[in-house]
């Protein structure tokens, strides 16, 4: 995958317990990251994933428990990762519930629950991280001169990268997931207002947005390239963001979907 020296650098990915969330914190730990394994019920899961992270080479790990659709948790859990690791660096917002039935069958609990754990959220997250973002300053390479020797060497400014979902921009039309898919539109559009607001500040806003992922509990009988999203192919995307030299990339969106089209569901 993409060879990015992540040493001296604080990770924090939202749902890490499992899944793409834990694949993506042990890639950062394998490029030298301090890494916050987030979890909200997954305890046990998310002290494993500390113990492999540590194994990978990460500089430090931490495991830290929470609801993220939650103001007041989010502070807290902000807080022990800046006592115990620094100020986030990058933040990678991973959590997201769905619900994959017809909307009518979804009661209204199930609709806030989806639009909190995967729009709310990464608001939430979001916002606390440039709290300290903020507070470090800009290290982009494009804030040197063009020609400051120094400036290829200059380490990432504050990275964010969303994870939403390849319907947002490709028109997707279904009665199933509705609330799902609706609120990952939201996630991109706040993804662009959010790069367009930190443009002065050496901070990139960025998402990445898979379509069937190998741990989805379906999978469609004609999917791109005859399989589904690989962790290792959405990580890459998710690398990029965070490489040094993607400074003057922010407000993105990488589909990692093998060229899926909504014709084909």
């Amino acid at each position: 995958m993409i060879d990015v020296d992540c040493s001296g650098r604080t990770v924090l990915v939202t749902g890490s317990a499992r899944g793409l969330g834990r694949a993506t914190a042990l890639a950062f730990a394998e490029r030298g990251a301090a890494v916050a394994i987030h979890y909200n019920t997954s305890e046990e899961a998310a002290a494993e994933a500390v113990a492999e992270a540590l194994e990978a080479g990460a500089a430090d790990a931490t495991a830290v428990g929470g609801d993220v659709t939650d103001p007041d948790a989010v502070d807290r859990i902000f807080d022990e990762i800046e006592a115990d690791l620094g100020p986030i660096d990058v933040l990678v917002n991973n959590v997201g519930s769905f619900a994959p039935v017809h909307w009518e069958e979804i009661d209204f609990d199930t609709w806030q629950h989806v639009f909190a754990t995967n729009l709310h959220a990464t608001y939430l997250c979001s916002k606390r991280a440039l709290s300290g973002m903020h507070e470090q300053p800009p290290t982009n390479a494009d804030e040197s001169s063009a020609d400051d020797a120094s400036a290829d060497e200059a380490p990432a400014g504050g990275r964010i990268v969303n994870i939403g979902y390849a319907s947002a921009e490709k028109g997707l039309v279904s009665p199933k997931n509705f609330p799902y898919f609706a609120a990952k539109a939201g996630v991109l559009m706040f993804t662009r207002m959010l790069a367009a607001d930190t443009s002065d500040d050496g901070i990139t806003v960025n998402a990445v947005s898979p379509y069937v992922i190998e741990n989805s509990d379906e999978f469609p009988d004609d999917l791109p390239r005859g399989r589904p999203a690989a962790y290792e192919d959405v990580i890459q995307a998710i690398l990029f963001f965070c490489h040094p030299d993607s400074g003057y990339v922010s407000g993105e969106n990488v589909e990692v979907d093998g060229g899926w089209l909504p014709e084909r569901v």
